[in-house]
């Protein structure tokens, strides 16, 4: 049994950002981690042209800037380099292997008890909490979405967390699921390594440049939303023209507006847009079903491919070890309540990194948590 003054469950980015704003209070914590790295997500489930999609000012972890000489764009590696030297400022450790398989609060004694199973060892160990911190993101486990026939197609289906490169896909037919920012950039790299790519597009959204999405979120500090969303319009109108007749259509809702108050992004265009007027990337609509390699869309278009690829997103598994949490978390392991008041429920339990805000928004919820127990902390010792 170990007594712990804050446990964070977790040690990707939201994690470690909330370990290093607690250590800012010297409030002791213990964070851990099921897989043998931290930001595995980063490390083992991203493909190799990854960047950061927004400018680095918008993309810095609390109490330490990115050097000077690191581009305004932060590749991959960069990314895992700053994390391994934030790591290191802050003197995190986080407890590896180490999975959590129930928390539950306990009314008596108003402390957490979690029990973890240390992976390399076979053995349980328990944990006693006064503060738990869910920092184990919405980006836990693959989403893959059920179609009708998938389990028959004889080609390879794989997770974009399973993606590295076009390279191995070349002359092959390959259609990409899912219409996101990885969707569109993995669209891309497969069409530049020769693949004959398509991607399905069901539901409107808003592509921009990465220029324009850094200019709306500057503009966002001076003026109003609906101001901001005019302007990004009318200039992605005038960069791209109508998309709408090449099966990309834009939402009712403005892409800063749409952000705020869902939490869905636009995404940011790294050529797939050039590629999909020339012809190069089809776009698809909605699947009907599968026949073997057969893909059926609800247009009656029925095309072979080689290989299918979820760009389908992640879902949160909180809710399968956190109990005692529904004043928190719903029942999809996201917040029950509304940005900017997410992060706190009952009986000292907090989340990091669940509000679709990003690596600003994980910045946010550290700061707010660990000045919540801090608080906490203050009224009991007074």
């Amino acid at each position: 049994m170990e007594n712990v003054v804050v446990l964070i469950v977790g040690a990707g980015p939201a994690g470690l950002a909330t370990a290093a704003c607690l250590t800012q209070f010297s409030i002791p914590y213990v964070i851990v981690e099921r897989e043998d790295c931290s930001a595995s997500l980063w490390r083992k489930r991203a493909y190799d042209r990854l960047k950061l999609h927004l400018a680095k000012e918008f993309c810095e972890l609390p109490h330490m800037s990115y050097p000077t000489s690191a581009p305004t764009y932060v590749p991959k590696s960069l990314f895992i380099k700053y994390l391994d030297d934030y790591m290191e400022r802050f003197d995190i450790q986080p407890k590896y292997l180490t999975s959590v398989e129930s928390s539950t609060y306990d009314n008596d004694k108003k402390c957490w008890s979690i029990v973890a199973c240390d992976i390399a060892e076979g053995t349980i160990v328990n944990f006693i909490a006064k503060f738990l911190v869910v920092a184990s993101g919405e980006n836990s486990a693959e989403n893959i979405p059920e179609i009708h026939g998938l389990h028959s197609f004889s080609g390879e289906a794989i997770h974009s967390s399973r993606y590295k490169s076009g390279k191995s896909f070349s002359g092959k037919g390959v259609l990409v699921i899912g219409s996101g920012n990885s969707g569109m950039e993995i669209a891309y790299d497969l069409a530049n390594h020769g693949a004959n790519a398509s991607i399905v597009i069901r539901s409107p959204i808003h592509v921009m440049t990465k220029e324009l999405i850094r200019l709306g979120m500057t503009l966002a500090h001076y003026l109003p939303l609906n101001l901001v969303d005019n302007l990004l319009v009318m200039v992605t109108k005038f960069i791209f023209g109508d998309l709408s007749r090449h099966g990309i259509r834009m939402p009712k809702m403005g892409p800063m507006t749409l952000k705020a108050k869902t939490g869905r992004s636009a995404v940011i265009d790294v050529g797939t847009v050039g590629l999909i007027k020339r012809g190069i990337i089809q776009v698809q609509g909605s699947i009907s079903k599968i026949m073997g390699n057969i893909v059926k869309f609800q247009s009656g278009d029925e095309i072979p491919f080689n290989a299918i690829l979820f760009a389908t997103g992640y879902k949160s598994t909180a809710n399968m070890w956190l109990k005692n949490g529904e004043s928190m978390l719903n029942d999809n392991g996201l917040p029950t309540k509304e940005y900017p008041n997410h992060w706190k429920g009952e009986n000292r339990l907090y989340c990091v990194g669940l509000a679709r805000r990003g690596l600003a928004g994980i910045a946010a919820d550290a700061k707010n948590i660990a000045d919540d127990i801090k608080s906490v902390i203050g009224c009991v010792r007074g």
